[in-house]
């Protein structure tokens, strides 16, 4: 799934279940899982985790895993030790294979659930990112919208023109 393929869009409530489990529609899976049921799921922001195709996400960390992993062969990361531990400690903890179960549903793992700031029966809004789908509780959601709503001309004429 390439940047310049189809966008994942849409808004959709949910409700996590007693097991932190939610249910992604067909309409947001569709793209997400055309190269199979392996997705990864990730810690974005506070009150957001992401979803994407496995293999889209995996083929972007490879690439810049690797460029770093460049600069530091050829030093040009000397003198950016802690740059490059705090940068260990993301990829350690920010992401995690997961799979989506039968009729879509997403279980939130360990240390995401505590990230996301949920407990069972807290409502999500699940939002189409373009190139993912986007897990929020709907306060960080509407706090998140009202600071970008007002770039979205610009940023439309940007990305459109």
């Amino acid at each position: 799934m390439a940047i310049t393929g189809e966008f994942i869009l849409g808004e959709f409530p949910r409700t996590l279940d007693e097991r932190f489990r939610v249910a992604i529609p067909a309409e947001l899976t569709t793209l997400l899982l055309a190269d199979g049921p392996q997705c990864i799921l990730a810690k974005e922001r506070p009150g957001c985790l992401s979803l994407w195709n496995a293999k889209h996400w995996q083929s972007r960390l490879d690439s810049g895993v690797e460029l770093v992993k460049g600069k530091m062969r050829a030093g040009k990361l000397e003198g950016r030790l802690e740059q490059v531990q705090l940068l260990g400690r993301l990829l350690s903890t920010r992401h995690k294979h997961v799979e989506l179960g039968d009729r879509g549903r997403l279980l939130i793992p360990d240390g995401f659930r505590e990230f996301l700031n949920t407990e069972p029966g807290t409502d999500v809004l699940l939002v189409g990112a373009a190139v993912c789908v986007e897990i929020w509780t709907p306060a960080s959601w509407r706090t998140h919208l009202e600071s970008h709503m007002t770039d979205f001309p610009k940023l439309f004429d940007d990305l459109s023109s």
